[in-house]
């Protein structure tokens, strides 16, 4: 979030943020009152829409969903591991695919789509809780990267063949390892970079090129809105999954508009597990 914030943000503005917002008074027919809809509105209790901005939550949504899924598996996050996966990684089924951060709201996605779509999948975490956690749902390999000895070792142990696809959502020295593991013609989506975000000065680190020269590597950036005309698609593929129990969901849940600072400043410092949320 924090390079958005410098880029869109100035002092006094309304925080930026998601929300799963029921409405309340209507004179918009598309929007009747009691109906549920995903909205970009920031971190307010009620704000007032035309419409224009707001996004009905899929009609296939089983009541016994909680609704708080449309912002975590099957929302922004589920569809960035969606289509990171399937139009950047372009990940086949026998192929290994590595991931990081693996236990927030899209590397937890990214690891179970992988393993639907029929491949080995690696995953890191930043504690043992969390890798316990992707074992759980399904991650074949997985590993704390603050107490390994060696995160070179530990990658070449988790896969020693190498990488077909890496999705990294760390950049900065994992990045920088786990490039000399990828095997020939790899694809690296490259999703964010927590590692740098709290940045003052820029980070060094080594050059890309001969990698990905000499294993003739493919790297994208990419930000989901490049597929807002598939979202309908996505959001239907994400929830057909979470239904049939095949996608695990988990939800680190604030009570209280008051809490969302800390709720915050705790998801920056990787508390949360699976989607940081805040009921209001």
């Amino acid at each position: 979030m924090r390079p958005y914030s410098r880029r869109d943000m100035k002092e006094g503005d309304i925080m930026i943020g998601t929300q799963v917002a029921r409405i309340v008074e209507s004179k918009n027919p598309a929007f009747t009152v009691g109906t549920f809809v995903v909205a970009r509105s920031g971190w307010r209790t009620h704000f007032i829409s035309d419409g224009k901005d707001l996004q009905l939550l899929p009609s296939s949504w089983p009541e016994s969903l909680p609704k708080s899924l449309a912002l975590g598996t099957v929302g922004m996050p589920g569809l960035t591991a969606y289509f990171g996966l399937l139009e950047v990684c372009k990940m086949k089924p026998g192929e290994t695919v590595l991931v990081n951060a693996a236990a927030g709201a899209v590397g937890s996605v990214v690891g179970q789509l992988a393993k639907i779509g029929g491949c080995k999948v690696v995953g890191c975490a930043g504690s043992d809780d969390k890798v316990a956690y992707l074992k759980k749902i399904g991650f074949d390999e997985a590993f704390n990267y603050k107490t390994v000895t060696s995160l070179d070792e530990a990658l070449r142990k988790a896969s020693p063949d190498g990488y077909d696809c890496f999705f990294d959502n760390v950049g900065g020295e994992f990045a920088s390892i786990a490039i000399n593991h990828m095997k020939k013609y790899g694809r690296i989506a490259v999703c964010g970079a927590i590692s740098q975000y709290n940045d003052s000065v820029p980070q060094k680190g080594p050059y890309v090129q001969v990698p990905m020269i000499f294993k003739e590597l493919r790297m994208e950036g990419f930000i989901v809105t490049r597929w807002n005309n598939r979202r309908e698609e996505g959001l239907n593929a994400l929830l057909k999954w979470v239904v049939e129990g095949k996608v695990k969901c988990h939800e680190q849940v604030t009570e209280g508009f008051e809490n969302m600072p800390a709720a915050f400043i705790g998801m920056l410092k990787g508390e949360n597990l699976g989607k940081a949320i805040v009921k209001v």
